[in-house]
């Protein structure tokens, strides 16, 4: 299947690129600016999911997308809930109205997969998360993200699009050498505490409270497994998380796997935090024969540590 991956340049995107050639896909990755090494075969075409012409013309000859351009950080969609409404909602429908070109020019009705968020969920009482919990976005991103997979299921009720839409929960882990840099997640700053280049990790309250974490590449493989059952006309969504931990219990491994100590500073806990946000991932077990495979908490730590430790030394 010739497939287009939006966001290839990115954390995600370079899992993502590297899974579907590894599964035999014929993968074209748009990046927008970056210079991304791709994996032998792996077409690189460049452009931007806000340039509706151009991603038309990025699109020629594709069958399917996978589509993981979104900005993410809460406190900036407070400020600039445009801005996330834009590159959230605007991109997909680029997308989509890009797919349904190609629909008229192949004849053949194409596929997509969405990465959407868990926080689209908002913090409802019952725990685990499943598919059923109905959407309640409490910020512009998840409100974005809720807007996205809505122009997703009009689009596939018109019968000629299939479409996945996966709700990801706190994605951790390297990507062979490649970190998570975005230091404002729990994993990922702690380990940069670890290195020496962050001050400390903040804890609100005891360090109880609990998240739902899955390992980069097993995110990666959820995506593949979507995009191969994506069938036109039908629109699914599944929870892709793996394991639940606390911010103590991170702390404590980021310790253990590194050997350095990590300072925390202890604030109140928020009034109204969640303590605990567990996904259910058990519909994309039983439907789509997914399972997590890297997703220990050590293997995340381990791997963005060891990335971390080569970032320093080039």
């Amino acid at each position: 299947m010739r497939v287009l991956v939006t966001g290839a340049s990115g954390y995600v995107g370079q899992a993502v690129v590297r899974q579907l050639s590894q599964t035999g896909h014929d993968v074209v990755a748009l990046v927008h600016r970056s210079v991304v090494n791709v994996p032998e075969g792996v077409e690189l075409r460049r452009g931007d999911v806000l340039d509706g012409e151009g991603l038309l013309a990025a699109a020629d000859g594709v069958h399917a997308a996978v589509h993981l351009v979104s900005l993410t950080r809460i406190r900036e969609a407070f400020a600039h809930p445009t801005l996330y409404y834009r590159v959230n909602l605007g991109g997909t429908l680029h997308v989509l109205e890009a797919l349904a070109r190609q629909a008229e020019v192949t004849g053949v009705k194409p596929r997509l997969v969405m990465a959407s968020t868990a926080s689209v969920y908002g913090t409802p009482a019952r725990q685990p998360i499943d598919e059923t919990t109905p959407v309640a976005p409490e910020n512009p991103y998840a409100a974005s993200k809720v807007a996205a997979e809505e122009a997703i299921r009009w689009q596939v009720a018109t019968g000629g699009l299939g479409a996945v839409v996966l709700r990801i929960f706190n994605i951790a882990g390297a990507v062979g050498e490649l970190g998570d840099y975005d230091d404002t997640r729990i994993i990922t700053r702690a380990v940069g505490v670890a290195a020496g280049h962050l001050p400390s990790v903040e804890i609100n309250g005891d360090g109880s409270a609990t998240r739902d974490f899955v390992h980069v590449n097993d995110v990666a493989r959820a995506m593949v497994h979507a995009l191969e059952d994506a069938t036109p006309g039908r629109f699914d969504v599944y929870n892709v998380g793996a394991i639940p931990a606390s911010v103590a219990e991170i702390v404590d491994t980021v310790r253990a796997v590194t050997g350095r100590e990590i300072r925390v500073t202890h604030r109140p806990a928020n009034p109204g935090e969640t303590q605990r946000s567990v996904g259910d991932n058990t519909l994309i077990r039983e439907r789509l024969g997914w399972s997590p495979q890297q997703s220990t908490l050590t293997e995340m730590v381990r791997g963005q540590w060891e990335a971390e430790l080569l970032r320093r030394h080039r």
